[in-house]
């Protein structure tokens, strides 16, 4: 199973991108925005294709089971160059994200910020956990934003 990350927006804070389930539209995603040097918490993770386990440790992982009952553990993206602990999780601006997707059901193009994350997240986790769960799910990030956006 792909999740398919299409970046189309960014300014100087954040990236807004459509978020695609076997090549269908599924939502909205927002993450930090594109840098030529890595700065810790401000920057998202380079365009590439990423296997996503499930991680069932950690406090948000304790966090999202209390949140959610049928959480099973973290969507833990793997072997992100430079980066650590990057997960697809909550949040509506870029100060929710320290590299990671956040998922949102509505999106403002104006503030870069997203909206309905917590039904957005629900509905994307419980369409791939158990894709997740039999080591079946990837995530490809496409940059599709080479022109910087005023917004």
């Amino acid at each position: 199973m792909m999740i398919t990350v299409r970046r189309y927006a960014h300014n100087d804070e954040a990236t807004l991108s459509r978020v695609y389930l076997d090549d269908e539209e599924f939502c909205y995603g927002l993450e930090d925005q594109p840098q030529e040097e890595k700065v810790m918490h401000e920057t998202r993770i380079p365009a590439g294709t990423y296997d996503i386990k499930l991680r069932d440790e950690g406090g948000m992982t304790k966090k999202y089971a209390e949140r959610y009952d049928f959480h099973e553990g973290m969507l833990h993206v793997q072997n992100v160059p430079g980066f650590e602990w990057i997960y697809i999780h909550t949040g509506n601006t870029d100060d929710h994200t320290s590299g990671c997707l956040l998922v949102g059901h509505t999106r403002n193009e104006d503030t870069f910020t997203i909206g309905n994350s917590r039904a957005a997240y629900s509905d994307l986790y419980q369409a791939v956990v158990e894709a997740a769960r039999e080591e079946d799910l990837q995530i490809e990030y496409i940059d599709e934003d080479e022109a910087y956006y005023d917004g």
